[in-house]
Parts: C-alpha cells; structure tokens; sequence
C-alpha cells in the first residue's frame, strides 16, 4: 500500500513537472518562430538529459535502486531508439523543404502527440501482458512460466533488429504518400505552401490546411510506426507502468533539441544504425528468453550502453578518417 501510495506521488510530481514544462518551452522560450542554432540546441539538450537523470534520482530515493536502475535502463533505450526516429525526421523536413523557423513548432506537436499515445501504448500493454501468462510447467529441472504477449513481442523485436540492420537509406521516400499526408487530404482540403506559422487559412472563404500541418502529422504518424519498435523493447525492462512512462517521456522531452544537433551534424553516425539494431535483437531476445532466465537490468543498462559507445567511437573515428581523405584530396 505504501509503495501504490508512492508511485501516485511519484505520477502527481511528473505531471506537474511536464506540464510546466512543456508550457515554459512553448510560452517563454519558443514563443516567436525561429531558427535553432546548434548553441541552443546543445543547451537544451543538456538540460533535458539533466532533468531526466535527477528524474532517476529521485526514482532512487522514492522508489529504490532496482526502479531506479530499471528506469534509467528504459531511459537509455527509448533514448536511443528514438535517434532513428530523428534521422526519418531529417528527412521528412527535407523533403517538404519546412523553413528552419518552423521545425522546433513542428516538433513541439509531435513531441505533444507522443505523451498522449505512449500513455495509452504502455498502460495498456502493461495490462495485456498481465493477463497473457500461460500456466507453468516444469522442463528439465527448470519451471518455465511463458508470457504469450512478451514472448510475441520479443520475436518481432529480433525481427525488426534484423531488419534495420539491413535496411537502406531512406533518401528516396517520398514522403507525399506517407499515412499522415494522405490523412490530411482526406479531412481537408490542403493548400500546397507554407503561410507562417498558421496549420489553417482561408482563401475566397473557403479553409485549406497548410503545408505545416501536412508535416505535423507525417512525424505524427511516424512516431507512432517507431513507438511499435520502442514500446515493446522498455517492456523486457520492468512492468511497472510508471516506470516505463516516466522513463519514455523524459527520453522523447528533450528530442527536439536534440534534433538540431543531429542535422548538423548528420554524416557522424554512420555505425549509429548497427547499433540500435543490434540493441532491438538483444532487448527481444531478452525478452524470449525471460519465461527461463532473467537478465538483471544492471546487465542490460551496462551492454546498452557499452553498446552505444562503441558504435559513437566508431562513427566518429570513420567520420574523421573521411575528413581527413577529403582535405588531402581537395590539397
């Protein structure tokens, strides 16, 4: 009872955190349209990784080590996985060719929409996968207790992991066809340009919507295509919702400022990719594996990152290498 009473406190302190939040971002900071340059940008990505580590601290002192570790761990990997999601953004923007000034607004509503569809992913996965056990039995001297939707979930994630590591670049998309273009044709009529900031306006008394909300919600719906990679993966982490919550929210947070450093400086992350597929294999076969053997979060949080370090090492050493060559080249 006292530990319910505490995840409520814990809920009551992230919501008022993240509404005050979002509304100081938007109201204060970001209240004229302009464009981010890589100064901002790399200070509000600081403060927003910030906030979400103290987030973990007080996860520590409120709820103990093991939450702690198993929300920094979902941290990481939603973090992480959420990069990929930036790079399809890049191209998204370049693709509709969206003026500088208006990518942070469009960001600011795609980063809107994700709060409200990873509630209803987590709260309600968390609940299927309490009611998917099947019962146990025991297989060669071990008891094996299988979840059905982990293990579903688990498979699709090796799946996705293999897939993404050998997946082409995305350059060629054509973003004109996509589910969220073609979801706004259909409710409204859309007038082909940019008008400021403005999602609709009127012409000889008729209401078109603009290019802006074209785009809003292409990342809408792209973020819920990734969220079906992301979602799955924090559950082999804990299954406690709050946890997984609090910990998906404070990694997406900060992703719009992050974005404009990662569009500066796109041709970095060339091993990225390997990576985080090979982060979607680990985690589901983690999660195939967890009705026989449960691999302790600290485990996890040490390969995830170890992992992504090796491949930001990697990446920056080959970008570098490549400089290098060009320089000689041009001399």
């Amino acid at each position: 009872m006292e530990y319910i009473k505490e995840e409520g406190t814990t809920l009551i302190i992230f919501g008022i955190l993240i509404i005050s939040l979002l509304l100081t971002d938007l109201l204060v900071f970001n209240k004229t349209a302009h464009k981010v340059k890589i100064k901002e940008a790399m200070i509000w990505s600081i403060i927003w990784i910030s906030i979400g580590l103290l987030f973990g601290l007080y996860i520590y002192f409120s709820l103990g080590g093991e939450k702690a570790t198993q929300y920094y761990t979902a941290f990481l990997i939603e973090k992480a996985l959420s990069v990929d999601n930036l790079f399809v953004f890049i191209m998204v923007f370049r693709f509709f060719k969206v003026p500088d000034a208006y990518q942070h607004k469009v960001l600011f509503y795609g980063i809107i929409g994700a709060v409200l569809m990873r509630a209803i992913f987590i709260f309600f996965g968390v609940t299927l996968i309490g009611i998917s056990y099947l019962p146990a039995f025991t297989f060669a001297g071990i008891e094996i207790k299988i979840n059905v939707v982990m293990t579903l979930f688990g498979v699709f994630l090796i799946y996705a992991g293999w897939k993404s590591w050998h997946q082409e670049d995305e350059e060629s998309e054509d973003f004109s066809k996509s589910l969220g273009t073609q979801f706004i044709h259909k409710l409204f009529r859309v007038y082909p340009k940019f008008n400021g900031e403005k999602f609709f306006i009127r012409i000889d008394g008729k209401s078109f919507a603009t290019q802006l909300l074209v785009v809003v919600a292409v990342v809408e719906f792209t973020d819920l295509l990734f969220a079906v990679d992301s979602i799955p993966a924090i559950f082999a982490v804990s299954n406690d919702p709050v946890i997984l919550y609090t910990s998906n929210i404070f990694a997406i947070l900060g992703l719009r400022a992050l974005y404009f450093l990662l569009a500066s400086a796109f041709d970095m992350f060339a091993y990225l990719k390997y990576g985080l597929a090979f982060i979607l294999v680990f985690i589901g076969a983690k999660m195939v594996l967890s009705s026989i053997y449960h691999i302790p979060s600290t485990l996890s949080l040490g390969i995830v990152g170890g992992v992504l370090i090796i491949c930001m090492v990697f990446s920056i050493k080959k970008y570098k290498q490549q400089r290098s060559l060009s320089k000689n080249n041009i001399r």
